[in-house]
């Protein structure tokens, strides 16, 4: 009761509060039951004297980030390509069409990175049908009108596994853990449906998916919750596994019911989509698609059409926004192609690396990463590089574009991470932040202003925790209205 008083007490301290006094508070945390067994840490400062904390607590720990390890990717990203950067896929066809309109070789799709090629999740972007109906209408202007060969949708510009080894088994096979691609796809997800199910701990029934995907196999052994409304369904495979199982539960409902599975080779199903598309508008193809890992020669080839990506701007707003972590991953592995390198983990990461020591952000010491999504359970950095990366990113020129990817207290974006921050404080505008959350970790980063207006930058993270208990959050939120309320 006295760590309870204390804590309602401080919530309530007036607007003179000084750094001293709140560094105290952030100190009497660690006593909070919440984070019994639990290690948790944090460090703030004006943006403009960053080298005199406000506060500062274990803030050279090596923790897990979770998804504020975004801020990081989205920093080296913007820095690296700017903000109007498109990224580009490219559709080939391997020769000239004859006088009859006969391809005598193949179509290829070049994966260009892009990790918006048929979403509309950013603003600008495209769904997958109008993508390949560009394509067969570039096919048609060409003059084709029947392929000997295939349509092969080439991989090249990656290597090395498309998921992190780190990322947990339990989540592999779900949309948020969807495998990389030079050749995104529908944000290398599908939809599995359900059918309505009225009655509580019953064995479900499948609908179908939505696209329908060839070679797919279903096993599904998820039951029914009469007292949940939650989806608690977990999708087991691997990528390029097409023999999935579905267990856990979703809730009981009238209409039916959708989860999100990642697909098992997303640049397979790009270029098995425009074979298909190609057939239903009269132009046959004699072989069945495939992907490829050794590239063409381009040079002698006959580009039919170039597809541009919405902005790196727009999609930097979905990654920390809505914390999309195939996004973050693909920017990743886009810092590599931009060194001339394959895009794989290690290389992206080697760049992101190099990218946050170049700017002084962080030393060798201060992370262990595995992915650029914080996904994987074992990524560890410390506190002062998040807080180091946002003091940088303040005084770069994209850093309104960077602040502004952030979510506001009151967004639906980023699991509505201080969602009752509204009621006793409505300062919402003044706030910008990153959240993080997987097993045993809550996160937060991001930027308040004062009574003044001054910018201050802010990490606060927990690990190893043993329940889900939202009071950790409250407390997020108290360490926040604080600074709001620093003179």
């Amino acid at each position: 009761m006295r760590f309870l008083s204390l804590f309602l007490s401080l919530l309530c301290l007036p607007a003179f509060s000084s750094a001293q006094v709140l560094q105290s508070f952030v100190e009497e945390q660690q006593s909070l039951p919440v984070l019994q067994g639990a290690i948790w840490g944090g460090v703030a400062a004006y943006a403009d004297a960053p080298t005199t904390p406000i506060f500062a607590l274990h803030e050279n720990t090596r923790l897990t980030p979770a998804s504020t390890l975004k801020l990081l990717t989205t920093a080296a990203a913007l820095e690296t390509f700017g903000p109007d950067h498109r990224f580009e896929t490219r559709l080939y066809a391997q020769t000239r069409p004859d006088e009859n309109g006969v391809l005598h070789g193949n179509l290829y799709l070049q994966g260009g990175a892009d990790p918006t090629l048929g979403s509309t999740r950013v603003t600008g972007g495209q769904p997958w049908q109008q993508v390949v109906e560009q394509w067969v209408k570039a096919v048609q202007k060409a003059g084709i009108t029947k392929i000997t060969g295939t349509v092969i949708a080439d991989v090249s510009a990656f290597e090395g596994p498309s998921v992190s080894p780190k990322v947990n088994w339990e989540n592999m096979g779900n949309y948020f853990a969807a495998p990389a691609s030079p050749l995104c796809f529908n944000d290398n997800s599908f939809e599995i449906h359900f059918k309505p199910q009225l009655r509580a701990n019953q064995l479900t029934e499948l609908a179908g998916t939505t696209p329908q995907l060839p070679q797919l196999h279903l096993q599904n052994f998820v039951t029914t919750d009469g007292k949940t409304k939650k989806d608690n369904a977990y999708v087991y495979g691997a990528p390029e596994q097409y023999n999935l199982k579905i267990f856990g539960t979703i809730p009981t409902n009238l209409n039916g019911f959708t989860i999100k599975a990642a697909l098992p080779d997303p640049a397979l199903f790009a270029a098995q989509m425009l074979q298909n598309a190609l057939v239903e508008n009269n132009i046959p193809v004699q072989k069945e698609a495939q992907t490829t890992l050794q590239a063409p020669d381009y040079t002698q080839q006959q580009l039919l059409h170039t597809y541009y990506s919405p902005r790196l701007k727009d999609i930097v707003v979905i990654v920390n926004k809505r914390s999309f972590n195939l996004y973050a991953d693909m920017l990743l592995r886009n810092l590599a192609l931009k060194e001339g390198k394959k895009g794989s983990i290690e290389n992206g990461l080697n760049a992101l690396n190099r990218f946050l020591q170049q700017h002084k952000i962080a030393t060798a010491n201060d992370t262990v990463l595995y992915d650029g999504s914080g996904l994987a359970r074992d990524n560890l950095l410390t506190p002062q590089t998040l807080l180091n990366t946002l003091v940088y990113m303040a005084n770069s020129p994209y850093f309104d574009i960077y602040y502004h990817s952030l979510a506001t207290p009151d967004d639906r974006g980023d699991l509505l991470l201080l969602r009752r921050f509204l009621k006793p404080f409505k300062k919402v505008d003044q706030v910008r932040v990153k959240g993080g959350t997987i097993d045993g970790v809550k996160a937060a980063a991001g930027y308040v202003h004062d009574k003044d207006g001054k910018l201050i930058a802010f990490v606060l993270m927990a690990n190893n925790l043993a329940s889900k208990d939202e009071s950790l959050l409250r407390m997020h939120e108290a360490v926040i209205k604080q600074l709001l309320q620093l003179p």
